[in-house]
């Protein structure tokens, strides 16, 4: 995606970035006053190459709806347009954000249901960031379930942060619970009594994901989103078809939502 237009954009700056691997990373830029969005959607970013073209992506935020900053969750892609310009961005430097957000993975497409399972692969981690720190979101669920599988555990980002949450009195006063269970596909290392080792499709068909959240996911109760590989939603999508759960339509109110992040 190359050249917005520009009275599309307004020119933002790089405030920090920090680097969770050598592949991924997060950044903080400025924020317009008249920025809005909700909690679960994306931006579009762009960057200027050499010859003065603009190399766009779309990315979830991840800050809070009340921060006066936008964070980013991404990974380097090897040869990518994108990934070329980002490994040399520096605080100081301008970056260019579209003036509306995007994206329909948000918690408001529920309109029943008492536990909120958020399955992530990899940098879909990143929409689940800013909906838990949304206190609407604790007040709206009994539980909610973070799962994030990485392929090696050094890439289970913003473990701080997710630690922090429940000693939030904002949010805890919502009265919900977090359960988060890391999952890795690659080593063996467990920083979590629920720490799991495989894909995220074959703990659900095992009940093993279950077993560790302690909640049976079902029609009645459950509302699921999906962040992450395609092929990770396509083969949790038919799993969950298989026991009755359904996508949430636009005048159909269903169990589940997906947005691929690859």
């Amino acid at each position: 995606m190359t050249n917005p237009l520009p009275s599309k954009t307004t020119t933002e700056t790089v405030i920090s970035i920090h680097h969770w691997t050598d592949k991924l990373l997060s950044f903080r830029c400025t924020r317009p006053a008249a920025y809005q969005f909700a909690p679960g959607q994306f931006a579009r970013l762009g960057l200027t190459n050499a010859d003065g073209t603009v190399i766009s992506r779309a990315y979830s935020v991840t800050s809070a709806v009340e921060e006066d900053a936008l964070e980013f969750f991404l990974v380097i892609v090897p040869g990518g347009e994108f990934s070329d310009l980002l490994v040399n961005l520096k605080p100081g430097d301008p970056i260019l954000l579209e003036r509306f957000s995007y994206g329909f993975m948000t918690a408001d497409r529920f309109v029943d249901g008492e536990d909120l399972w958020m399955l992530a692969t990899g940098t879909g981690l990143g929409p689940f960031i800013s909906i838990l720190q949304d206190p609407s979101v604790w007040k709206k669920f009994r539980n909610l379930v973070l799962v994030h599988c990485v392929r090696n555990t050094e890439e289970l980002a913003y473990q701080e942060l997710l630690n922090d949450l429940p000693k939030q009195a904002a949010l805890t006063a919502g009265g919900a619970k977090l359960i988060r269970i890391p999952i890795s596909t690659r080593d063996t290392q467990n920083i979590d009594p629920n720490h799991l080792h495989g894909r995220i499709t074959t703990l659900l068909s095992n009940g093993e994901l279950e077993r560790a959240a302690g909640l049976d996911i079902s029609v009645e109760k459950s509302r699921l989103m999906m962040c992450g590989n395609p092929e990770m939603i396509t083969a949790t999508r038919e799993l969950l078809h298989e026991r009755g759960l359904r996508p949430c339509r636009r005048a159909v109110p269903g169990q589940f939502v997906t947005e691929d992040y690859w």
